[in-house]
């Protein structure tokens, strides 16, 4: 049984996926899982091997979407990309983390924000 939190993050994953699309990135995988954690979003753009962490929100009482990465985060995430390479014996030029914040209100459109290379 989903929760509404899941719902809204899955909302927000699926948002985020076409927004990033529409910037000409391609999508190759999604929630992937290992023992580390779980990647939402791993994408190619040109050379670059993309990782995204997407963080939806309902509202800004707990700070902006984006603002939930903290750097412990970011360090979890670059683990969690070593280990997709790893096994997907894949490799990239370069390889970035970016965030994709949503903010969800109610009869408003979505506001998506992308922060491109974080805790590089």
């Amino acid at each position: 049984m989903t929760t509404a939190a899941q719902e809204v993050g899955a909302f927000g994953e699926r948002l985020a996926e076409r927004f990033l699309v529409e910037r000409g990135m391609t999508i190759l995988d999604r929630n992937w899982r290992c023992s580390h954690g779980e990647l939402d979003l791993v994408a190619r753009q040109g050379d670059c091997l993309v990782f995204c962490e997407v963080k939806t929100r309902r509202g800004t009482g707990f700070g902006e979407p984006v603002e939930a990465v903290s750097w412990r985060k970011a360090a979890r995430l670059r683990r969690l990309a070593a280990a997709w390479l790893a096994g997907h014996g894949q490799s990239a030029p370069d390889v970035r983390i970016d965030v994709v914040g949503i903010l969800l209100r109610p009869g408003r459109p979505p506001i998506v924000r992308h922060i491109a290379g974080v805790g590089s």
